[in-house]
């Protein structure tokens, strides 16, 4: 039986409960007068079910998927608008004791090298990313108790957070990390950490053993269970993401909203975010060798659908993705990128030649920041290093009531603009700092409020006089 305020895995994820939805989704794709119904729920902006947007996500009908896209646009901008947030992933250690099969950091890899970070190689790795421009960092590790343990997870994340570099800060160390105890979790709070992100991979319980054939990841519950671990232990935002591929991509799409239902009825608060990987090359690993993989036409159409499910939730997508495919989902829903981005252990300072490469997967957009920064402001979006909400209080439940609200924007909008000519002042090349100018001077005639366009306007001036760290 699915029942979204059980704690028990298997129960707020229902095996059959998904089986059922999707013969419900795929006898109704045809259904306009219910499509339609589905569709003027979504208007409302409070989202859907996981049922009613696996009928729209099954729904062949050109027309109909048309106004599901045009939708996801509308909804976007009304929660998000033309914003983009900008991180950077940082992998400390690529030791892992498990045995996922579509992960090169697999244990009976040995061929991969293997690296852990001293606490002196993060700090060079953190100037690095701040030369860059970087404000907001997603920390990843492999899961291994004796190389990674809880206390070098800490320790790496109070290096971050102590390296002032010229004008660069990390100002939010966001965690990937593999599931843990609540007492670990309420140390991770503690000690000040933005999300706790952390991938299902995928929901069906037969599929993911079989994919996490050894190692603490085998267990299914207690994998699936650790977004409600991590709230115990006190960290209001958590992240959600499957990696599309392992599974049918219908099934995966059930299982997240499910989890995202379940979250919002236990705790009262939804995932921040969502991402939205897809299985890619890397060392020891062949996508083809995976039989569900998605083409980009069904990629779009399961972001834009995520967007009109959870309309409050942040949207993620990686380097993995092309420049091409990025921008598809840019329009649909996405609301953070990552850019710049390494995915080796020490990557950011001292790349390793190909042959001695310990990336986790291939990236696929290897343009410097700088050009993602620009190409982002040519395509009419403004991009926000703003890590305000974390830093002000502004996290959990009080982050979804201004969110839900739509008022969120009043907060966003301006850090964003002050976020960006930070960067731009500091970290931009000059074609850069010139489309960046024009762009906030745009926006900020645009800020309907007076009161909020004045505080914006004295604090871009202080920010050109030499003054950081800006925020509502």
């Amino acid at each position: 039986m699915y029942n979204p305020k059980s704690m028990k895995a298997e129960e707020f994820i229902s095996h059959e409960e998904i089986l059922d939805t999707l013969e419900y989704a795929e006898k109704n794709k045809h259904n306009e007068k219910l499509i339609n119904e589905i569709l003027d729920k979504a208007r409302k902006r409070n989202g859907l079910t996981h049922r009613e947007a696996s009928v729209l996500l099954a729904c062949d009908l050109p027309e109909k998927n048309n106004e599901i896209c045009e939708l996801a646009r509308e909804i976007k901008q009304d929660f998000y608008g033309n914003r983009i947030v900008l991180f950077a992933p940082l992998y400390l250690s690529n030791y892992c004791v498990n045995g996922c099969v579509y992960c090169p950091y697999h244990f009976k890899n040995k061929h991969i090298p293997r690296k852990k970070l001293t606490q002196e190689e993060i700090k060079n790795e953190i100037i690095a990313l701040q030369d860059m421009g970087h404000k907001r960092i997603a920390v990843e590790a492999g899961e291994d108790p004796v190389n990674n343990p809880i206390e070098y997870i800490l320790d790496s994340i109070k290096t971050i957070y102590s390296v002032k570099h010229k004008n660069g800060s990390i100002r939010r160390v966001n965690v990937n990390i593999a599931a843990t105890t609540v007492e670990n979790y309420r140390k991770l709070h503690d000690i000040g950490i933005g999300t706790y992100i952390l991938f299902q991979e995928t929901y069906n319980k037969d599929s993911y053993e079989t994919l996490h054939p050894t190692g603490p990841k085998h267990n299914y519950a207690y994998h699936t269970e650790a977004m409600d671990r991590a709230m115990e232990g006190g960290i209001d935002d958590v992240s959600l993401g499957v990696l599309f591929g392992l599974e049918s991509y219908r099934y995966e799409f059930a299982g997240l909203l499910m989890h995202a239902e379940h979250l919002e009825a236990v705790h009262g608060v939804g995932p921040h975010a969502i991402s939205v990987p897809r299985i890619k090359k890397a060392d020891d690993i062949n996508p083809d060798d995976f039989d569900n993989g998605i083409d980009d036409d069904i990629f779009a159409k399961i972001v834009a659908c995520i967007r009109i499910a959870v309309p409050y939730t942040g949207m993620i997508i990686s380097t993995r993705e092309s420049e091409e495919c990025r921008k598809r989902l840019l329009n649909l829903g996405v609301s953070q990128i990552s850019g710049g981005s390494k995915t080796s252990v020490g990557g950011y300072f001292n790349p390793m030649p190909e042959d001695e490469n310990s990336a986790q997967f291939d990236v696929s957009d290897r343009r410097p920041l700088d050009e993602v920064i620009k190409w982002l402001m040519q395509l009419g979006y403004v991009p926000s290093f703003c890590t305000a909400c974390y830093r002000s209080g502004r996290t959990g439940d009080r982050f979804m009531e201004l969110c839900k609200s739509r008022q969120i924007h009043n907060f966003c909008h301006p850090n964003a603009l002050m976020t960006l000519k930070e960067y731009l002042q500091d970290y931009a090349s000059d074609e850069t700092k010139k489309i960046g100018y024009d762009l906030i001077a745009k926006e900020v005639e645009m800020i309907d409020s007076n009161v909020i366009k004045e505080k914006v306007e004295e604090n871009l001036v202080k920010i050109e006089a030499g003054s950081r760290d800006f925020r509502f």
